[in-house]
């Protein structure tokens, strides 16, 4: 017997060369030959690999295959997999991956498909452009919530200055957040033998947080510095990228997906896919379970005491300033949504970098500086699409989740870390419910290649 299961016989090395992952089947070999032929001409599709390290090998010492080719071999895996593949359920994962994957290939072959249609095709559903009343009102909100003069706007970046954690009190107050939600986690969810997890601090990067899968049931954290780190949105973040949120996440589906049931396709993750939706939707939830609304404020008073913030302040007061930042965080979760109109008039509707800045700063209420960094984030040729999974797939999973009574919705949050679900399923299992999973929001229907229209540049 090998070390984490199987014989000997059916199982080969995997990437890194310190452990073992089952053979896959030509199904899923052929999706991650695919697939990381794809990532060696489309930088960052890849997010992580922990799969065989023969089909690594193999892609990585072809010659690269022409855009054509890879169009067409995601369009013969398509059909393969939908005789081939007895699961219901890995058979609609996989459509609807191998849809992503023919756009992408379609994009590098010079196809060109409007905005919003590719990322449909990407992850299986259509994002909702906002009404800026909705904006409005989450402004109007903080507009009685904010302390102080002036415009929301400066109110606002004057209440986060307020709130930052300063740099040499991060590790500990990151290490302490990561314990923490990790022992929720553990009683609601359980965690796989083995797991472990590490943080670091990186700067000159588009995004706030990331993970880093490595396999093994490892992973890293990286969080940025470019700018000042919030206490309400570490909290968010810490819980986003860990426990239970990404890490969780992959480890488990690599122990269940990938060693017990032989799905060796889970053992590639890919950016701008169908599975992106329902990982950040899963991580953006997360919180929810890691800081139950009834403990906010009391998780955040202890945050204030160890960051330093509001420090010789009265218990009262710092229990106080903690409650007001709960009231304020629906009001802001809102006003964030600011992010897909300005993804939307960028890409879309064709408005400038200087029109969408500043309509960051004008109805997002967002200071400059912040306004140019979520900017650079929806510039980035990779984060261009990716943008909008966060919003769209926390409301999305939201619905999924209220459509259960309170007491069961642990146990629903608790399938996204072991069944291979897409964004169509969970819209399905909301429709069977009895309510509608997105009235400005569409699924993509995998029966159908991407049209070919007008050339465009390579995204590589």
């Amino acid at each position: 017997m090998t070390g984490d299961g199987g014989t000997t016989a059916d199982r080969t090395a995997a990437l890194g060369g310190d452990r073992s992952v089952p053979v896959p089947d030509p199904i899923a070999r052929d999706y991650l030959l695919l697939a990381l032929r794809l990532g060696q001409r489309i930088d960052g599709l890849v997010d992580g690999y922990f799969g065989p390290a023969d089909v690594k090998a193999q892609a990585d010492m072809e010659q690269l295959r022409p855009p054509a080719r890879l169009v067409a071999d995601a369009v013969e895996l398509r059909g393969r997999a939908a005789g081939e593949v007895g699961e219901p359920d890995r058979r609609d994962w996989l459509a609807r991956q191998l849809v992503a994957l023919e756009t992408h290939a379609r994009a590098l072959a010079g196809e060109r498909l409007g905005y919003v249609e590719e990322l449909g095709r990407l992850f299986d559903w259509t994002p909702e452009r906002r009404d800026e009343a909705r904006f409005d009102e989450a402004a109007r909100e903080l507009d009685e919530l904010l302390p102080g003069r002036g415009t929301v706007a400066e109110r606002l970046a004057a209440w986060d200055a307020g709130l930052v954690v300063a740099e040499d009190r991060l590790p500990a107050v990151v290490s302490w957040l990561v314990e923490r939600d990790r022992v929720r986690a553990a009683s609601l969810f359980g965690l796989p033998a083995g797991e472990s997890f590490r943080a670091a601090f990186v700067r000159d990067r588009p995004w706030s947080g990331y993970n880093w899968y490595e396999g093994g049931r490892r992973s890293r954290f990286d969080l940025n510095l470019d700018l000042p780190i919030r206490a309400p949105s570490l909290v968010q973040v810490v819980a986003h990228e860990t426990y239970p949120g990404h890490h969780l996440e992959h480890a488990w589906k690599e122990a269940d997906l990938v060693d017990t049931l032989g799905r060796l396709e889970a053992s590639i993750l890919l950016i701008n896919t169908p599975e992106c939706l329902i990982s950040e939707g899963l991580a953006d939830l997360g919180v929810r379970f890691a800081v139950p609304r009834g403990e906010e404020a009391e998780l955040l008073a202890e945050l204030f005491d160890r960051a330093g913030i509001a420090a010789g302040q009265p218990a009262p007061a710092v229990r106080s300033l903690a409650e007001r930042v709960v009231r304020i965080r629906p009001a802001r979760e809102r006003l964030d949504e600011v992010a897909i109109n300005a993804a939307l008039l960028r890409h879309a509707d064709g408005r400038s970098h200087a029109e969408v800045l500043d309509y960051l700063v004008r109805v997002g209420r967002i200071e400059p500086t912040r306004a140019a960094k979520r900017l650079e984030f929806v510039e980035h040729p990779l984060w261009r699409s990716y943008v909008f999974v966060y919003a769209e797939g926390r409301e999305l999973l939201r619905r999924w989740l209220d459509a259960v009574p309170a007491e069961a919705q642990a146990g629903r949050f608790g399938r996204l870390f072991h069944e291979q679900l897409t964004p169509s399923a969970i819209a399905a299992e909301i429709i069977a419910a009895g309510s509608d999973p997105d009235p400005g929001a569409a699924v993509v229907p995998v029966g159908v290649s991407a049209p070919t229209t007008t050339p465009r540049a390579s995204r590589s």
